[in-house]
């Protein structure tokens, strides 16, 4: 039996039969669009379906967030020649409202609309060139870029007030939203005739040249900062094309912004060395005093030292830990050179050997005070392990020989007490057999046939003292039961939750 396609066999078109050309078949379900009255798109259908019988698909709420951020912080086509002042302020939480209002007020000046208040990265049309704002974990980035005239090489001339910088073409009205950590002034020209003529500005001890994009350009940088206070680069283009040319100079300017976020973590590095070498020192001679330790209260001092050296590392770890960790991840972003596919010249650093040379230190001397941190809290952590059993083996030799006092006063208070009970027995024996032979005395003397009080005293001791010890006996074997019965009682519950 023929394969049927849409109620028909494939064999018996009449389009096909007469020659005709067949259209192609329509799907009912070839894109999801948005619901009138949905949330973005959190209520999607089916497109080519009836009202009545389209299926909504439900978005994951993060879903256009994820889609987003593939597309966040694009960069901008650019063709030389171009100037493109690049600054980064560092930014607290309680600034970021007025940096947005300082944003919103650029925006009304240039006649456009409020940027969205939540959006990350902002382009605005401004001062005749193009401003691109991001917003950051801890920082702001505020680039913009502008045609480069060559008859005004200093586009932005006029002193910027309070610092060494060239204005900056934002306007009177802009207040930096925190300190300035990075100003770098990138130049994208065409391809020089004679390149050692073009670099003769830039300090040749730290000079680093490379061929970029598979030779379609040259990056050049000192990484020092000019007498405006900006680091500069120098883009020459051989061929690249405006898309390349925007990524590439995005790139660079990365390559300048996190290298110097990345050092940032170097002078913590340096202000917390001392403080692991005197913990480092301090949890010595705690060690070699452990092993001349006299007893008890000397072991309790040296556990106090050691918890008051835990609590100056722990300090410093949980100070430090944000600083190290954004460091690392900062210095991880340098690294990404490849996506410039640089080349190296022959006379000239390469911009990889350079950073290595000089920023590879700093963040090895992160890493190792991180590590004698870590190994600094184990090593506390043991030697208070040891001292602290040492100190509960001490305080249990204690207990013991305070347990065996005490039974051994218990023993004697014991004994003590049965002597006690046999003196007591004798003397109530003593007093029962007077009154017994002043009883028979009496009875003689009213007539009665009574033998002599001294003989019936006598014949009455003994029975007397039996008489008395059997119930002081009965006494206290009735309380030795009453104090057995609490134990036994006890014993049976350990017995019961052993088998529970």
């Amino acid at each position: 039996m023929r394969e049927r396609r849409g109620g028909r066999r494939a064999g018996s078109d009449p389009a096909r039969a007469e020659g005709r050309p067949i259209a192609a078949p329509t799907r009912r379900c070839d894109r999801l669009t948005s619901t009138p009255g949905g949330a973005g798109v959190a209520g999607t259908r089916m497109a080519g379906a009836t009202e009545g019988e389209a299926p909504r698909l439900v978005a994951h709420p993060l879903r256009a967030a994820v889609l987003a951020e593939a597309h966040a912080r694009p960069f901008r086509l650019m063709t030389a020649p171009r100037l493109v002042l690049h600054l980064a302020f560092m930014t607290a939480a309680d600034g970021a409202a007025a940096e947005r209002a300082v944003l919103d007020g650029l925006a009304v000046a240039a006649g456009l609309a409020a940027p969205d208040p939540h959006a990350k990265h902002v382009v605005l049309a401004l001062s005749g060139g193009t401003l691109s704002w991001e917003q950051h974990g801890e920082f702001s980035t505020w680039t913009f870029d502008a045609p480069w005239t060559f008859d005004a090489p200093r586009t932005f001339d006029a002193p910027w007030s309070g610092g060494g910088l060239p204005r900056h073409p934002f306007g009177d009205g802009f207040r930096q939203p925190g300190p300035l950590i990075v100003a770098a002034r990138l130049e994208l020209l065409p391809a020089p005739a004679d390149l050692a003529s073009a670099l003769a500005d830039f300090d040749p001890v730290s000079l680093c040249v490379v061929r970029v994009v598979d030779g379609a350009a040259i990056a050049a940088t000192d990484f020092r900062e000019d007498a405006d206070g900006f680091t500069r680069y120098r883009l020459f283009d051989h061929e690249l094309a405006p898309a390349r040319a925007g990524a590439t100079v995005q790139r660079l300017l990365e390559i300048e912004t996190y290298r110097s976020l990345a050092l940032l973590g170097l002078p913590e590095a340096q202000r917390l060395g001392p403080s692991v070498r005197r913990i480092e020192e301090g949890l010595a001679a705690a060690a070699a005093r452990m092993r001349e330790s006299g007893g008890l209260e000397d072991d309790s001092a040296l556990l106090d030292e050691l918890t008051r050296l835990a609590a100056t590392l722990e300090a410093d770890v949980a100070a430090s830990a944000y600083r190290f960790g954004a460091t690392r991840a900062y210095y991880g972003i340098v690294g990404r050179l490849d996506s410039v596919r640089e080349a190296r010249i022959a006379t000239y650093s390469s911009l990889s050997s350079f950073l290595q040379r000089r920023i590879g230190p700093a963040m090895r001397t992160c890493q190792a005070i991180e590590d004698r941190q870590s190994q600094l809290a184990a090593k506390l952590g043991r030697t208070a392990n040891l001292l602290r059993t040492r100190v509960d083996v001490e305080i249990e030799r204690q207990n013991r020989d305070l347990l065996r006092s005490m039974n051994l006063r218990a023993r004697m208070q014991y004994r003590l007490q049965q002597t006690v009970e046999g003196l007591s027995i004798a003397a109530i024996s003593y007093y029962v057999v007077s009154l017994i032979a002043y009883i028979a005395k009496g009875a003689k003397e009213a007539g009665l046939p009574m033998p002599d009080p001294a003989v019936a005293a006598a014949i009455a001791v003994v029975p007397v003292v039996l008489a008395l010890w059997w119930v002081v006996r009965g006494i206290r074997r009735r309380h030795d039961e009453a104090d057995r019965e609490p134990a036994a009682a006890a014993g049976r519950g350990g017995d019961d939750g052993k088998k529970a």
